[in-house]
């Protein structure tokens, strides 16, 4: 497929590229050549191919979130510190900043 020069041009000015006038000829040769290719890809017979986004089967390995009790809740309170009320005392990081 020909790619004329202006066809360079208004694809660089698409991807917001400066393209020095020598080097044009020669981007429009490649492009040709890369769509060149393109329509040999698509003499291809692909009647018989499912459309596919990707070469590999996927599939999720992730199990199903579920909500349990993997442990009871004194054997968790056993490790703090400080407790109160069934929950965690810690310290008091909001407020007014300390004086110098």
């Amino acid at each position: 497929m020909k790619i004329s020069e202006k066809d360079v041009e208004y694809i660089a000015k698409l991807a917001r590229l400066e393209m020095p006038p020598e080097e044009k000829p020669r981007m429009a040769e490649h492009l040709g050549e890369i769509l060149d290719y393109m329509d040999k890809l698509n003499e291809l017979d692909t009647s018989d191919i499912e459309p596919t986004s990707h070469v590999l089967p996927i599939r999720n390995v992730f199990r199903e979130d579920k909500v349990s009790n993997h442990f009871p809740d004194s054997d968790l309170m056993a490790n703090a510190p400080q407790k109160e009320k069934g929950h965690y005392q810690v310290p008091k990081i909001i407020g007014p900043p300390a004086s110098p």
